[in-house]
């Protein structure tokens, strides 16, 4: 409903463009801790920052709300929501079978160019040395998943899919200090590297399945160190 109104607002695609610029920014802050939990949002400084009104601000909040990462208290203002692992242990597991669907659904079939651009994430990947940066790494692997969403045709499982994705992106960053990061950092490249294998053959099938193993692996892990934090 959001979008279409900015689709048929007079700015037409620049409002579009703006408002995701705005809320990819915000969201990507959010998922990077960059914003922790608790944080309160200033609509009048996110305003200044992007030179724009309050109104797309506003609208970007809201979308953030829907989707659960941030919350609006009336009086007070907006808030970063709380990390709650064992809240959103459900949405892990929906993740993972969703995950499947990604080459099931419509898949669209990838060019050399999308495939060079998954080739550059693990190149970056094999850049973070002995003792990568967590926030570098999340990164990365951020990028991963958004180059795996565009493998998917079908809208609603894309909308779906990247909702729950953003959703719980910030447990796993805030488990790393209790990860051992060096060994992320090898499940990831393999993962990048099986599913650049499957890719280059057009096994887009496979890249759904790739990726719930990983999700269930990653899952398993976190539950691991939960139960012993």
């Amino acid at each position: 409903m959001l979008l279409r109104s900015l689709r048929n607002s007079p700015a037409g695609s620049k409002a579009r463009q703006r408002f995701e610029h705005i809320y990819n920014t915000i969201r990507d802050r959010i998922c990077l801790l960059e914003y922790e939990p608790g944080l309160r949002l200033s609509e009048e400084e996110l305003a200044l920052e992007f030179k724009v009104s309050r109104t797309p601000v506003r609208r970007v909040l809201s979308r953030l709300e829907a989707e659960g990462l941030v919350e609006s208290r009336h009086g007070v203002g907006t808030f970063v929501t709380d990390i709650d692992f064992k809240g959103l242990e459900e949405v892990y597991r929906l993740r993972m079978e969703l995950a499947e669907l990604i080459g099931q659904l419509n898949p669209l079939p990838r060019t050399e160019a999308d495939l060079d651009r998954i080739r550059r994430i693990l190149s970056q990947c094999d850049e973070l040395g002995p003792e990568p940066d967590a926030r570098g790494f999340a990164r990365l692997n951020m990028s991963l998943f958004q180059e795996l969403s565009k493998i998917i045709g079908n809208e609603p499982l894309k909308v779906i899919n990247e909702s729950l994705y953003y959703l719980t992106a910030r447990i796993w960053l805030a488990s790393l200090p209790h990860l051992n990061l060096a060994d992320e950092v090898a499940v990831f490249r393999r993962e990048i590297m099986d599913v650049l294998a499957a890719l280059e053959i057009g096994d887009l099938e496979s890249v759904g399945h790739i990726r719930r193993t990983h999700i269930s692996m990653s899952f398993a892990r976190l539950k691991r160190y939960a139960a012993a934090g």
